[in-house]
């Protein structure tokens, strides 16, 4: 099943872990990723602690379980390859309603990564 289909069909509760450049991490809370048409992944962010480490580190994991009896999910390993600030795609992307409450507190990021692994979420995959 390729990431598209996965996450257009497959519900649950990802996580996206980053670090800085001198390596302190952090992990939050993300929904699922848009699956892009050249097979790059992208996540709506705002300007917090997860978007600041990206801009000294690219690198990410992004750690996906399903909404479903046991421990079935995806870990992906991310190399940041571009970001778009509050852009027309990003806003076309939203799977929420705009909120002008929320959407005064600062601009939003639309941050493209390229997978180069993929493990399931327990073990060590193939």
């Amino acid at each position: 099943m390729t990431l598209d289909a996965y996450f257009e069909e497959t519900k649950g509760f990802g996580v996206l872990s980053t670090a800085d450049g001198e390596g302190r991490v952090n992990a939050a809370v993300y929904s699922r990723p848009h699956v892009m048409g050249d097979g790059s992944l992208a996540f709506i962010m705002w300007d917090r602690l997860t978007h600041s480490n990206l801009q000294s580190n690219p690198h990410a994991i992004f750690m996906f379980r399903e909404d479903s009896p046991g421990y079935k999910g995806k870990r992906l390993y991310l190399t940041k390859i571009r970001e778009e600030e509050d852009s027309e795609l990003l806003h076309s992307l939203r799977r929420k309603s705009p909120s002008p409450e929320k959407d005064a507190k600062g601009s939003k990021f639309l941050v493209f990564f390229k997978p180069y692994k993929e493990l399931p979420l327990i073990g060590p995959g193939e």
